[in-house]
């Protein structure tokens, strides 16, 4: 008898394999098994966000396992909640599920979603989500979270004299992702599995920032109770976040740190971007520059204004012809 698929058992057989990881975790009034999760909130006030992960833009089977891609698209939404200044309380998770994957394939990905939240966002837990099949593999996760009696910080907030700060690491990620499109694919271009024999200590680090990313979390809090302006999640590169909160802000942000291409303009790390009133940074930040008032670019790096976008845009940069 060959290996059990997805096509195999029926949707409540899938589910029972996932709570039977993830159901423990639950502290929600009404947990997953009903229409709909019920939660307690204190302070009345919820913090949601959704991010959507789908084979082929945003990982490839061949060179992510599953247990890592849960713990991927539980990371990549903690960061979302914690660029608020708040703490994640809850994920709810929809997987889009090809009938031919192996049954056991939702057992691995429920342990990535079971490590991330024990790593990164302990009393945090999936609460419910859904189940479907389909051709394209997708995760597609919400995620909650309480502000714990302090005001949500916006990426609108900063105000000229304030520090620039950044919480986690920049550019590894991108320099992982560039080694799996140069080494890890065949003649016609097709991913190939990842060999880490043949890495280096620091590639396989590089490899695992962008596999396996490592937002700091609980500094999203922090940054909120040190008295944050502003505060946002870096995932498609410094450059292009910090224009984007520039923008929103209405100032420029002066970058005089020396950073390299890929710290400036990688993405999928999810540091945090903070500004503080000068000298308040709080431990876990790095002060990289400085907020102005609005001059003829919404960021500067070192004096000059950057070349092109200075990120990754899914709706140009996207191309399906590299693997």
């Amino acid at each position: 008898m060959g290996e059990l698929r997805v096509r195999d058992v029926s949707e409540a057989e899938l589910l029972r394999r996932i709570l039977r990881i993830l159901g423990p975790l639950s502290r929600a009034e009404v947990g997953p098994g009903d229409d709909a999760a019920v939660l307690a909130v204190p302070g009345g006030r919820v913090v949601a966000t959704t991010d959507t992960l789908v084979h082929g833009p945003d990982f490839r089977l061949a060179w992510t396992s599953p247990r890592d891609l849960g713990y991927k698209a539980a990371a990549v939404n903690l960061a979302d909640v914690a660029a608020m200044g708040a703490r994640p309380t809850a994920l709810l998770v929809a997987l889009a599920l090809p009938d031919s994957l192996p049954a056991a394939f939702v057992d691995d990905l429920a342990t990535g979603f079971r490590d991330a939240l024990d790593e990164l966002a302990p009393g945090c837990a999936v609460e419910g989500g859904d189940l479907t099949v389909s051709d394209t593999l997708t995760v597609a996760v919400t995620a909650l979270g309480v502000l714990d009696g302090v005001s949500p910080v916006l990426r609108s907030g900063a105000r000229p004299g304030d520090d620039v700060a950044v919480a986690g690491g920049l550019g590894a990620a991108a320099r992982g992702l560039r080694l799996l499109f140069t080494r890890f694919r065949d003649d016609e271009g097709r991913p190939v599995a990842v060999d880490l024999a043949v890495l280096t200590e620091q590639e396989r680090r590089d490899l695992s920032a962008q596999l396996r990313p490592q937002p700091p979390v609980r500094l999203g809090l922090a940054a909120a109770r040190a008295g944050a302006t502003a505060l946002m999640d870096v995932s498609d590169g410094l450059v292009l976040d910090a224009t984007r909160l520039a923008d929103a802000s209405e100032v420029t942000l002066l970058i005089e740190a020396d950073l390299g291409d890929d710290a400036l303009s990688g993405g999928e790390d999810h540091a945090l971007l903070a500004c503080f009133p000068a000298g308040t940074a709080p431990a876990g930040f790095t002060v990289i520059g400085r907020v102005a008032q609005r001059r003829e670019a919404p960021v500067l790096i070192r004096g000059v204004a950057p070349d092109g976008l200075g990120g990754w845009d899914p709706y140009s940069d996207w191309d399906a012809a590299l693997g």
